[in-house]
């Protein structure tokens, strides 16, 4: 951290904000006593994968989208795979459907359990790493890792590697798992749940500034079940919406202080996805164990805290631990692993629930299946502008603080927010200025 004083004016710059995915800036900047601007700049590779697909096979864009993210590649394969398979007219059918579920299951705990135990809860007890926290929590830190270990681990038995899946494909998978190879999953499942269920109450009892905001929730909704793999588009506002129809109701918008586009309604307003917005719109949806255990958190019908977004986290970590354990019990071999996929000329959209949030796609598909135009549309973008908004009502109360402490505050507020600024570098430039 550098500091600059002169002229009536104090900059700070923070050169590493540790525990988030990504690479980014950002200014506050305080005149008196109110806060004038809040920019938060992020650089997103995301934009240039649009133009990498150009020109390649539609059987090629679920492996291509998944290299954007190593923490969440699934979510990019699965917005993909829908999106292509809605251009091409085909349906792999219910037990295909149930085992990309599982798989996305296995995403869901490994990338919460990073960000809960890893990246997140050592803000709120003082600690700057998980290592440093596992000296007073080690019990919890382990049950973090053994956690994680059983996503991955699930991953890897359904997707053919716990990163970046290889035996994923438009159409299906290219083989499907026996039943022993899932049933041998289940005790380290069913462990892991125990331990979800404990880490749920842990993260419910650290300490959460007041911090209630109004946010226009967006999220998945799926009639029969939690969304995750697909649904329609349903807001706190009464949005109702296939894929096709998401240009019609957001659109991005570039901003001067990020490459990163800024993605808002059409009215202009901002919204929020992600894990508070999940389950406030779909509480009912969860299983009894993990809408208990929300309960007994005192969660709520909904949540508005961002700093309590590591108990939703918790929650849906849990839900997805016996979603896993209820598919595998009810698995039943695909008879074929995957339907044929013909190429033909179509335009396809699709979208899923990443860990962070609704990650959309479209894609227009040549006669000979060469894809002519690709759109991707990431949570983290989606969410920029909101983020900025709360970070503004954050540091308001707060301008009285030293920078030093600002400047943690503002960095524990991002990290509510599990940001995959560009899923690489850990870099964050921060610059107040007090005027």
């Amino acid at each position: 951290m550098s500091a600059d004083q002169g002229g009536g004016t104090r900059t700070i710059r923070t050169d590493y904000l540790a525990r988030v995915e990504g690479e980014g800036a950002m200014t506050v900047k305080i005149r008196g006593d109110e806060v004038e601007q809040v920019g938060l700049e992020i650089y997103e590779p995301p934009r240039f994968f649009e133009a990498f697909l150009k020109g390649r096979s539609f059987r090629e864009a679920p492996d291509i989208t998944a290299r954007i993210c190593g923490i969440c590649p699934v979510a990019y394969m699965t917005s993909a795979f829908n999106a292509m398979e809605d251009a091409l007219g085909i349906d792999p059918g219910p037990r295909v459907g149930a085992l990309r579920r599982l798989m996305y299951c296995g995403e869901w705990v490994e990338s919460h359990a990073l960000h809960v135990f890893l990246l997140h809860a050592p803000d709120f007890l003082g600690f700057d790493s998980a290592w440093t926290m596992a000296r007073e929590h080690r019990e919890m830190v382990e049950a973090g890792l053994k956690i994680k270990k059983a996503g991955n681990d699930l991953l890897r038995v359904v997707g053919g590697r716990a990163i970046h899946p290889v035996n994923v494909r438009v159409g299906g998978f290219y083989r499907a798992p026996g039943r022993d190879q899932l049933d041998a999953l289940v005790g380290r499942l069913e462990e892991a749940r125990e331990l979800a269920t404990g880490a749920v109450e842990w993260v419910a009892g650290l300490p959460f500034p007041e911090f209630e905001q109004d946010y226009e929730f967006v999220a998945l909704r799926d009639p029969d079940r939690y969304a995750i793999e697909d649904g329609r588009l349903v807001s706190g506002s009464g949005l109702d919406l296939a894929p096709d129809q998401f240009e019609q109701h957001f659109e991005e918008r570039h901003v001067e202080h990020s490459t990163a586009l800024h993605s808002l309604m059409r009215d202009g307003g901002t919204y929020f996805l992600g894990p508070m917005a999940r389950y406030s719109l779909n509480r009912e949806q969860l299983s009894p164990v993990a809408r208990e255990a929300a309960d007994r958190a005192g969660l709520g019908p909904e949540c508005r805290n961002p700093f309590r977004s590591i108990v939703v986290r918790a929650v849906e970590i849990l839900y997805a631990l016996d979603e896993a354990l209820r598919l595998i019990s009810a698995y039943e071999p695909p008879e074929s692993a995957a339907v044929e996929a013909e190429p033909r000329a179509g335009t396809g959209h699709g979208w899923s629930e990443a860990p962070r949030g609704m990650l959309w796609h479209r894609y227009r598909l040549e006669d000979d299946g060469s894809i002519a135009e690709a759109r991707i549309v990431p949570p983290t973008s989606q969410n920029q502008p909101r983020i900025e908004q709360d970070l503004r009502a954050f540091v308001q109360p707060r301008v009285g603080l030293d920078d030093e402490r600002l400047q943690w505050e503002c960095e524990q507020a991002i990290r509510n927010y599990d940001p995959c600024i560009s899923c690489s570098a850990h870099f964050l430039k921060l610059t107040v200025d007090r005027s």
